[in-house]
């Protein structure tokens, strides 16, 4: 199969990198609904659901297919903190900064995490493996401070908690608990 190149005509905006297979879901998803005009965040979540994540020409093609403007899906996907407009990793490490945690001590768990995986807040791990990213308040206050790692809640994190709980998602046993 040959390389999709970068065009942007009225119907198109793919790029190389990106599987053209997605974009034709994606448009299949877009051609099934009945009011494409308020559609636009389902149709985000799931072209997310479908890349990983929203680069630019993903935008830009979803805007073309609703016929709306390119900035006013970016303004969406930059107001929610749901969207993310880079590549996040296989894991996504959710650290809750809210009150309860933050007086718990999340900031050295968030410092921990930085630490063993050689990343900043909002960044993915080289390997692509792992994306840290702190939030407001996962609402489990009572287990505070809180890791939300994918879809799994770990309560009263320690610091010396965090090399555990990386190393079972490293050697991929992380439905270990």
């Amino acid at each position: 199969m040959s390389q999709p190149v970068l065009q942007t005509s009225k119907n198109q905006a793919e790029v190389a990198s990106l599987p053209q297979e997605h974009y034709e879901t994606l448009e299949t998803y877009i051609n099934s609904l009945k009011d494409k005009k308020g559609s636009l965040i389902h149709v985000l979540h799931k072209a997310q659901e479908l890349f990983g994540y929203l680069p630019p020409e993903v935008q830009l093609f979803i805007a073309r297919k609703l016929d709306i403007p390119g900035a006013k899906v970016f303004g969406v996907v930059s107001f929610y903190s749901y969207f993310t407009t880079k590549p996040v990793g296989k894991h996504k490490i959710s650290v809750c900064m809210g009150t309860a945690c933050f007086v718990r001590g999340a900031e050295k768990i968030v410092d921990a995490f930085k630490n063993e995986l050689g990343v900043q807040n909002g960044e993915t791990t080289p390997d692509g493996l792992f994306t840290l990213k702190d939030v407001r308040c996962i609402g489990a206050c009572g287990l505070a401070p809180v890791v939300f790692l994918d879809d799994q809640v770990f309560g009263h994190v320690t610091v010396d908690g965090v090399k555990e709980i990386l190393k079972k998602y490293r050697k991929g046993n992380e439905n270990a608990y």
